[in-house]
């Protein structure tokens, strides 16, 4: 029971995010992006008490990932605003 309600709850989630952001104009993506690499950091602080309190190995391995794509997440987030930003900065 509770999985379906996970589950509905993650696709009610997905569908109002897609719609969130296709209607965000291409204007505001830069600074949308940064905020949401600061976010992203409080995913990784989420995932370590997660994998810091878990019990199974198993529960242990899931946090572990977790750590590593949310890491992954917030570097490869920097990196493409870095990017961005530098193509509309002036030439000296």
């Amino acid at each position: 029971m509770n999985f379906w309600i996970m589950g509905g709850i993650f696709i009610i989630a997905t569908l109002v995010g897609y719609k969130l952001i296709s209607d965000v104009p291409s204007l505001l993506h830069t600074p949308l992006m940064s905020g949401m690499n600061a976010l992203s950091g409080i995913t990784i602080l989420g995932a370590i008490m997660s994998t810091a309190i878990a019990v199974l190995i198993s529960s242990k391995f899931f946090g572990y990932l977790a750590i590593v794509l949310a890491s992954i997440n917030v570097v490869g987030g920097f990196a493409v605003t870095d990017r961005m930003l530098r193509m509309f900065s002036s030439k000296r």
